[in-house]
């Protein structure tokens, strides 16, 4: 063999060991690194393949090219796109791949010239459209070695080299262009400084007042105050300090202040017995006291009624409202009332004032021009664009500041009333036929109200009757209302003697002394004068109480106020807007005491526009049962728009303790009064409360986990969020109307029999037809209230004494159905005492005891009650089969085809509560709809769903602090308590039991109907 053939062999030899342990490296090669490698040459471009034929004749330097669609749709270019695997390819390839990856096994005999230049110019092609591309991580730094990059070159292009530095100029401005159509150019936000300026603070105080009105002492409020947004407006709901006791304190022994400013007014005018004739349509004397009052129609009272829809009396109730006639004027018919209403009464009351006034032509306001001040624009593109010269341009990126044009404008006002009515929105309507006309006085008349024996004492310490003016100040003309009503002498005598009248109340003890809703009009001088210098505590002075004349304070006590003394300049609007634009302001004031000779001295002679009209109305307290009489009573102090805070800040000075709508609501109960709208479920307003509250209440249940939540199945809840009243209604009158006539002759006990008269009416309810049910109500009718409540056998707190009634007819069956023929599906508010330890909740249920439980009460007077056996749930086998479901989708519908066949199981007979018709109803409805531990919608039997029948809700609870023992305020179906009356022995009768939706256990309660 030829010395050249060998070494050739042994050269080939090398070669393809060489190539294997390449090889092999290659396929031990981690997949880490495979990664890597693959996102190093992501941007490179892919390599030109030719698929290998099966024909031996190659050309072109590699395999026959197959045509196929690039990525410009041509044809005749071989394709560009990267193989996804490389063992099953043939051609050139780049890089080492296993059994040489494809390569020819012999040298192309001849190329076609044409092909092969196609061939290569895709290539070219490829790669220099990679080296052309541009990408996110592109940069002209990329052409500078690692060791020349530095941080700064990307701000400063003079860091880069000169042949860079122009390519580096060009693509800051491409994506400086390319960022301002993408993001608009924003202005930087001013500094906290500049933001807090007067100026600035009132524009943005102003823009928030658009969405929700804002109290005159808003910003007061909001520094000490958990705020919400309720009914349109921002109020303080509760402190942010303790003070549950402190206030409860001030209410019983001091003074504690609210600001009532968020109630509506609504001003009537016209002649009085049209007046009269139009509201007689939306109330009725069987709930007690109209608008035709005597002594409210005079104007020496406040008055209080429920209003229902025109001639609807009594379905329908729209809520409460009080009223204030203004006195007569000698010689004249003409009268004005106000009537005051809960900011979500007074949508549905408006329209229905409209209609039996028949004031349906609003009078449009006058459009006045208002020169609008330069607000502080967020974004440049929102201003006008005039040309800009070179001296005006605004640098990018500097803070702007008030142009000399705008600060040159007229300053912003603070906004008073309502802002975010419209200036065209109509406030007025007036009636072609009748002459009334209507006004909408929301947010026109500032309202305070002051709770606590104490009251009359901060306000005479606060106010000051208003001083005379002089002889020099009454010959010159001005424009202020004082001086002119100085110069009438009458109007003169009447002020004094209103004012000699305020000087009396400081000879009163307490508050709750004077007649309840006495009125007393009233100028005083500007509070702000004599605002101390600390904060000191308001009581009763025992010198002037001693130079107060008795027999004057005696008939203040006795009569109230003259009606002369009732008048007040306040009714008048005129009055009311020249006090309002002619108010001093704050610097002004301080100006003012700066200038007097001993500091803090009163300023003498008081200014002009410091004389401002007030009303005084007596707020009566508790006025039903026959404890705490007169407690929490007050007075509601009115004021003209703006001078809100004037009077505030004096009053608080006084010691006085600052409520929230929380307050609101214990002073209603600590009164055992219903507070509106929380305890009014047959008016609108009720209903949409009651909504929002299930609402909110279900929300926060949800988002506690399942494992945390109360079970209310468990407990025998079935609604521990809403109150299903108009259920309640119709399934007692279905028990009295079928169940109560069996009762003749059953030695069975009483709660058994009414059990299973439930039972039997709501299996049924779904075979028999009846016409629609009406719409439960709330009882108001007084004598039948009054009836009611004597055979509840009213008595003292934790049912210590009986309490003293009337003669009442005895209750018995011919009385029951009577009652009931005259008050059908009617539901009556009362007042529950527990009668040992424990505190009531929202939502308890109110039930029924067993002849047991009265045999318990007699053995174990301070017995805790019986317990309600723990329920089934039902529903827990589904939701953890739909749970298993979602995971296991096959799984579940497998198991819940033969669930369906098998269906629930049935409860055991030991089962104290066996589910109904309804109940097996409320099992068959979809597992998406079940909630952990509720009962879905419809509900079964609400009446005789527990061992206990149910007699209704709790609608407050909570620990007294004036009685010392549990107190709940709810309602109960008349038809019911009725019912349970007539079963109970005379020495237990009024007997109930109470049980919290969170717990098995019944507390015995004392029921009271207050009258």
């Amino acid at each position: 063999m030829p010395a050249s053939l060998k070494k050739r062999g042994r050269l080939h030899l090398k070669l393809h060991i060489s190539r294997t342990v390449i090889l092999g490296n290659l396929e031990k090669m981690s997949a880490a690194k495979v990664k890597m490698r693959q996102k190093k040459m992501r941007n490179q471009p892919a390599s030109v393949q030719y698929s290998s034929t099966s024909t031996p004749n190659v050309e072109n330097g590699g395999n026959t090219p197959t045509t196929s669609r690039g990525g410009d749709g041509q044809s005749d270019h071989p394709s560009t796109e990267r193989p996804k695997s490389s063992h099953h390819q043939g051609g050139w390839v780049r890089g080492h791949h296993k059994d040489g990856g494809g390569y020819a096994k012999e040298m192309p005999k001849y190329i076609t010239a044409g092909a092969f230049a196609r061939a290569r110019a895709a290539e070219v092609s490829a790669m220099l459209k990679a080296v052309t591309k541009t990408t996110g991580s592109c940069h002209v730094f990329g052409a500078l070695p690692k060791h020349m990059r530095r941080r700064a070159m990307s701000h400063n292009t003079k860091r880069l080299p000169r042949r860079l530095r122009e390519v580096a100029n060009r693509m800051r401005e491409k994506s400086l262009q390319a960022g301002s159509k993408k993001k608009k150019e924003q202005a930087k936000s001013k500094s906290r400084k500049a933001r807090r300026r007067h100026g600035n603070l009132l524009l943005e105080f102003n823009r928030r007042q658009r969405k929700n009105v804002w109290l005159e002492t808003h910003i007061w409020h909001a520094k000490r105050f958990h705020m919400v947004k309720k009914w349109g407006y921002c109020l303080g709901d509760r402190p942010t300090y303790k003070c549950y006791r402190p206030c409860y304190r001030a209410m019983s022994s001091h003074c504690l202040l609210q600001d009532l400013s968020y109630y509506c007014c609504i001003e009537l005018q016209g002649e009085e017995h049209k007046l009269l004739a139009s509201l007689s349509q939306l109330t009725s004397k069987e709930a007690g006291p109209t608008f035709a009052a005597a002594l409210c129609l005079s104007g020496r009272r406040q008055g209080s009624v429920v209003v229902y829809r025109a001639g609807q009396y009594p379905s329908q109730p729209l809520g409460p409202v009080t009223f204030l006639w203004r006195p007569r004027t000698q010689g004249s018919t003409h009268r004005q009332l106000w009537i005051w209403a809960h900011p979500t009464l007074k949508q549905d009351l408006l329209p229905e004032l409209q209609s039996v006034c028949q004031c349906c032509e609003a009078v449009l306001p006058p459009v006045v021009p208002v020169v609008k001040p330069a607000e502080v624009v967020p974004t440049v593109e929102s201003e006008p664009k005039p040309e800009k010269t070179p001296e005006t341009k605004q640098i990018t990126g500097t803070k702007r500041k008030r142009s000399r044009k705008d600060a040159n404008g007229p300053p912003a006002k603070k906004i008073l009333g309502d802002g975010t009515r419209s200036p065209t929105t109509p406030v007025t309507w007036k009636s072609n036929s009748t002459g009334i006309v209507i006004n909408d006085l929301t947010m026109e008349i500032v309202r305070y109200r002051l709770i606590g024996p104490q009251s009359h004492s901060v306000l005479a310490e606060t106010l000051e009757a208003a001083t005379d003016c002089d002889e020099m100040n009454k010959s010159q003309p001005s424009s202020l209302w004082w001086p002119e009503h100085c110069k009438d002498e009458s109007k003169m005598i009447l002020h004094q003697q209103q004012a000699d009248v305020f000087n009396i109340l400081k000879g009163i003890y307490s508050t709750g002394e004077l007649p309840p809703g006495t009125v007393l009009g009233l100028t005083v001088d500007d509070p702000r004068l004599t605002l101390p210098t600390k904060k000191v505590k308001a009581l009763p002075c025992v010198k002037q109480a001693q130079e107060v004349d008795e027999e004057k304070r005696r008939e203040l006590m006795l009569r109230g106020v003259p009606e002369h003394c009732c008048q007040s300049f306040l009714w008048e609007q005129s009055v009311r807007n020249n006090v309002t634009d002619n108010k001093i302001s704050e610097q002004e004031l301080n100006r003012m005491r700066s200038e007097v000779l001993v500091p803090g001295s009163r300023l003498n002679p008081t200014p002009l526009q410091g004389r401002v009209p007030v009303l005084l109305v007596h707020q009566p307290g508790k006025q039903v049962g026959h404890e705490m009489s007169s407690w929490g009573a007050g007075w509601d102090l009115l004021l003209p728009k703006g001078w809100g805070m004037a009077f505030w800040v004096p009053l608080v000075y006084r010691g006085v303790r600052i409520g929230g709508l929380n307050m609101s609501l214990k002073h209603s109960q600590n009164k055992g009064a219903p507070h509106f709208p929380h305890d009014y479920p047959d008016c609108p307003a009720g209903v949409c409360f009651q909504g929002e509250q299930e609402a909110e209440l279900l929300d926060k249940f949800k988002r506690r986990p399942p494992a945390k939540r109360t079970n209310y199945i468990k407990h025998g809840s079935l609604a521990p969020f809403c109150c299903p009243w108009q259920q309640l209604a119709e399934e007692w009158e279905l028990i009295v109307r079928e169940g109560g006539e069996e009762r003749k002759g059953d030695s069975r006990t009483q709660s058994t029999t009414e059990a299973d008269a439930a039972m039997e009416v709501t299996s049924h309810q779904d075979v028999t037809v009846t016409k629609p049910p009406s719409r439960f109500t709330v009882l108001r009718n007084r004598k039948s209230v009054k009836l009611l409540s004597g055979w509840c056998k009213p008595s003292t707190s934790k049912g210590q004494r009986p309490c003293r009634v009337g003669e009442v007819p005895p209750l018995n069956r011919s009385a029951k159905m009577s009652f009931l023929a005259a008050h059908e599906m009617t539901v009556v508010w009362v007042r529950l005492t527990l009668l040992s330890k424990g505190k009531p909740e929202l939502h308890a249920i109110v039930c029924v005891p067993t002849a047991e439980d009265l045999k318990l009460l007699n053995k174990e007077p301070g017995s805790s009650g019986p317990q309600e056996p723990p329920h089934r749930d039902h529903f827990k086998s589904r939701i953890k089969r739909c749970k298993k479901g979602s995971k296991k989708p096959a799984a579940s519908s497998q198991s819940s085809d033969k669930t369906e066949g098998k269906g629930l199981d049935p409860p055991s007979a030991s089962d104290p509560n066996p589910t109904t018709s309804e109940d097996t109803k409320s099992c068959s409805l979809p597992s998406s709809d079940l909630v952990f531990g509720l009962w879905p919608d419809p509900l079964p039997s609400v009446s005789s769903h527990c061992s206990r029948v149910t007699l209704g809700w709790v609608t407050q609870g909570d620990f007294s602090l004036s009685a010392g023992c549990g107190e709940a305020l709810g309602l109960v179906s008349v038809a019911g308590l009725l019912n349970t009356l007539l079963n109970q022995p005379m020495e237990h009768r009024g007997m109930v039991l109470l049980r919290n939706p969170t717990s098995l256990q019944y507390r015995f309660a004392k029921i009271n109907i207050e009258v």
